[in-house]
């Protein structure tokens, strides 16, 4: 008898990886690879979209060949502000531009011009106008700069969506991939901002459907439930939201540090697009307040120079444990030492200095500053909302010294943290799925640790 399975392609930027999933949202199956970037038409990296759709289906058709699986149900999860735009033969008709490239300042200051102030407008889409990394920016762009090739899209596809588009052939949009930074929707009016239909837009987006819809199809002589792809942070969210009764702030921590208030019910402030707020989507249609901090990137910058410095091994910070004596000396006459790479703040020095001659006090001067960075985060998502329960999952909760400065600078919450690769791959694979969640759900699937503050002597 063959095990019934969910897959799920969780494609990053980097990794492109592919889980099967049991009835318990256990993996009993991964497949990781990676492709080498191709060039767009003025020499800038982008996704092989080619060589990535060769390998959606070589994977799948194998391992639906398999013996050993029986896939009933397979959707996927990707990252945001990348489109995929189709003619009327489903061609894809540009390289998937990446959200890095930059497009020029002219053309974003005559779209303010025309439907600005940017205030107003961050705070009606829950996101400022920042090139690319806004997906309707890019097809506003088009429009304007490459009208022939504009004219041959009949539809533009958000890449999770095209993702089930390869398997099922039928276009759709749903709420968490147009909500993500996307300058599409307006949060005030629950629908498309006025700009989208002004200028058109609004016919080469496919029809909205349910994130948590299915199709059912015929794939290769097998009935199988496809779903219609989800945006990857609101897919890590899920398993929360599902599981957890509390209201709670996630921290997703990697790259980039996501902190997610899903509970939310007060409009974006002018006070929040200036601390760098915007807004993600439930799968609901429901606005998440999140705040992005560079973090993963600066660490690793600093950490690079800390290694050169002190010439230590550059694997040295990872063996680094809070250290509670060390703590209490930076605190005693706290200044700002660091000059970010990456972060812009305005408490932070004007360049970089070190006056210890140990690694492990610059280490923690470091981590000091950076948790007083995340903990503003978690306040600004927090707002005027009373939220106890905060959990933190990614590369940061490996981090001793990280975690126990969380817990002691934020003693009001009860912290903990989720060990757990899966994230957006299980979110993906609980979306299409009508099982109910019980609060056992992370300690289970999650390996759910709970943090105490520390004491001060």
């Amino acid at each position: 008898m063959k095990k019934k399975v969910t897959a799920v392609f969780d494609i990053g930027k980097t990794n492109k990886k592919f889980f099967l999933f049991d009835k318990d949202f256990q993996e009993v199956y991964r497949e990781y690879t990676r492709f080498e970037n191709i060039k767009d038409e003025d020499g800038y990296p982008t996704e092989d979209l080619e060589q990535l759709k060769i390998w959606l289906k070589e994977v799948f058709d194998r391992i639906l060949d398999a013996q050993e699986y029986n896939i009933t149900a397979i959707n996927f999860s990707s990252y945001g502000a990348s489109l995929v735009h189709l003619d009327e033969n489903d061609d894809v008709v540009t390289p998937l531009y990446n959200y890095t490239k930059e497009i020029p300042q002219e053309i974003i200051d005559s779209f303010y011009e025309k439907y600005g102030p940017k205030l107003d407008f961050a705070l009606a889409t829950g996101s400022p106008v920042t090139g690319l990394l806004n997906s309707g920016i890019q097809l506003y762009w088009l429009k304007h700069t490459k009208p022939e090739i504009f004219k041959r899209i009949k539809y533009s596809l958000h890449l999770p969506q095209y993702l089930s588009f390869i398997f099922t052939g039928i276009p759709v949009s749903e709420h968490t991939s147009i909500g993500c930074h996307t300058a599409l929707w307006d949060y005030t009016k629950k629908d498309y901002h006025d700009w989208v239909y002004k200028e058109g837009i609004y016919k080469i987006l496919p029809r909205i459907v349910s994130t948590e819809t299915s199709i059912n199809m015929n794939y290769n002589g097998k009935r199988i439930k496809i779903g219609v792809g989800i945006h990857d942070s609101s897919a890590a969210l899920l398993p929360y939201v599902r599981s957890v009764r509390k209201k709670f702030i996630l921290v997703s921590t990697g790259t980039w540090s996501i902190t997610m208030n899903p509970f939310s019910e007060e409009a974006l402030k002018d006070s929040d697009i200036d601390k760098n707020c915007i807004n993600y989507m439930r799968i609901n249609g429901k606005a998440v307040k999140a705040s992005s901090l560079f973090l993963g990137n600066e660490y690793k910058e600093q950490v690079k120079t800390l290694s050169e410095h002190f010439q230590v091994s550059s694997e040295y910070h990872k063996t680094i444990r809070f250290n509670h004596d060390i703590y209490l000396e930076i605190i005693k006459d706290f200044e700002y030492m660091y000059r970010w790479v990456s972060i812009s703040d305005e408490r932070m020095a004007e360049s970089t200095i070190i006056p210890y001659d140990n690694y492990e006090h610059a280490y923690h001067q470091l981590m000091v500053e950076l948790v007083l960075l995340q903990v503003e985060c978690i306040k600004t998502v927090s707002g005027k909302d009373n939220i106890e329960k905060l959990y933190i999952d990614g590369g940061f909760t490996d981090n001793d010294v990280y975690i126990q400065l969380i817990s002691h600078y934020l003693r009001n919450m009860k912290l903990s943290t989720t060990d757990s690769s899966l994230g957006s791959a299980l979110g993906a694979a609980l979306c299409i799925s009508d099982v109910r969640l019980n609060s056992k759900f992370l300690r289970k699937n999650y390996a759910l640790k709970k943090h105490v503050p520390f004491i001060i002597q």
